[in-house]
């Protein structure tokens, strides 16, 4: 049996300099770039926050991979300047080029890409910096990896490989965690197992990440920010929450069924009706199934569009059970939908979407600026 290191060269990053302390401001990356491969050609230009998820989206081909291996250094641009905070890891006009593994930048594959010949233990420490150390448990727990120290990756299912396989990017001490469809042939338990895990992960650490995916139920789960990609363009990209709430990109948000993101607190759980009752950031009420939470905890709902219903008063004659006072901030329409027409309304500092039919619009006389009621079913809420 081959011993297995604790210390060692990095695989996916790290030499060159100590890192700084763990304390010290994430900083934000920031790129403008070209590449052509073949007859596909990528140009973006972006900012990414120094904090939370930022999720790269797109139909297939639309260049989330590849600019991914631009950031991580795998493919060089053919112009361009990418930077992180103040370091310049590539700026073409001056012939600079920082390679992988000088970047520090952690990357977790679709594969999960662990030495079969060690064990889980031995594949976390091997590229594990000095610094680290006193790290290791904190990330085995966060991971909740503890139980398979001793055990060799062919042992192991894909959630479980690839759990350990972000573990030992996050050892490197990265400025940046790069995740390139991590989820991707995993089964649906598996599947949602680990979407928590990378949840829990975004909260807790204190890098920015970015994750590729063309699942938008996962991006709904982690995303912070979302950068939306078409043929190589970069379409746009902000939060995530304002950029489902833009009519123009609604044709390019496919899988996302014109979804709302609002985020409330628990204040009380009624177990005989087996529901959680949550606040809104303005003191409103929302009446969700029951949720196994404790209370003040901070919920991110996803309201999808088709359960969101208007009226111009509340009423206790429906049986909506949430009815949300609300602002008609914005009207319009959708590309290619000559039947609807789209709501953009304001509660408090929150947005939430509607769709109404041409009639409904123009028997509510609805206008911009108006007061109206949002009837939300309780049980369209998706909790993430």
């Amino acid at each position: 049996m081959i011993d297995e290191p604790h210390d060692g060269p990095a695989l996916m990053a790290q030499s060159g300099s100590e890192p700084p302390a763990r304390h010290e401001p994430a900083t934000g990356l920031s790129v403008k770039v070209d590449k052509r491969l073949g007859n596909f050609s990528l140009r973006a230009s972006l900012t990414i926050p120094a904090r939370g998820v930022t999720a790269l989206f797109g139909a297939s081909g639309s260049g989330k991979t590849s600019l991914l291996r631009l950031i991580a250094g795998l493919d060089t641009p053919d112009s361009g300047v990418i930077r992180i905070g103040e370091q310049t890891l590539v700026d073409t006009q001056r012939s600079v080029f920082i390679p992988p593994h000088k970047r520090r930048l952690g990357v977790v594959f679709q594969e999960a890409r662990l030495f079969p010949h060690y064990r889980v233990r031995g594949n976390l420490t091997y590229g594990m910096r000095p610094s680290a150390r006193s790290r290791f448990d904190t990330i085995v727990a966060l991971l909740g990896i503890k139980s398979l120290l001793n055990r060799f990756p062919a042992t192991l299912s894909g959630g479980e490989a690839r759990r350990v396989a972000i573990g030992r990017a996050l050892l490197t001490e990265p400025r940046l965690l790069l995740m390139d469809e991590p989820l991707t042939g995993l089964d649906g338990p598996r599947k949602q197992e680990l979407l928590r895990y990378i949840a829990r992960l975004a909260r807790d650490i204190d890098i920015p990440i970015v994750y590729v995916s063309h699942d938008p139920d996962e991006l709904i789960a982690i995303a912070d920010h979302l950068v939306l990609l078409d043929q190589g363009r970069l379409l746009a990209h902000g939060r995530l929450e304002e950029l489902l709430m833009r009519f123009d990109l609604t044709e390019y948000l496919g899988g996302f069924d014109a979804a709302s993101v609002i985020t409330a607190s628990i204040v009380e759980h009624d177990h005989h009706y087996a529901l959680s009752q949550l606040r809104l950031e303005d003191g409103q009420r929302l009446t969700i199934p029951i949720v196994d939470k404790p209370l003040g905890t901070t919920l991110r709902l996803r309201i999808p569009v088709r359960d969101v219903a208007l009226a111009l008063s509340t009423s206790e004659q429906v049986s909506y059970r949430n009815q949300l006072n609300a602002s008609v901030e914005q009207i319009g329409l959708v590309a290619g939908n000559k039947t609807s027409i789209e709501l953009r309304l304001r509660i408090g500092e929150q947005v939430l979407r509607a769709r109404l039919t041409r009639k409904s619009f123009d028997e509510l006389g609805v206008k911009e600026g108006m007061p109206i009621v949002a009837l939300i079913r309780s049980v369209a809420f998706d909790t993430r």
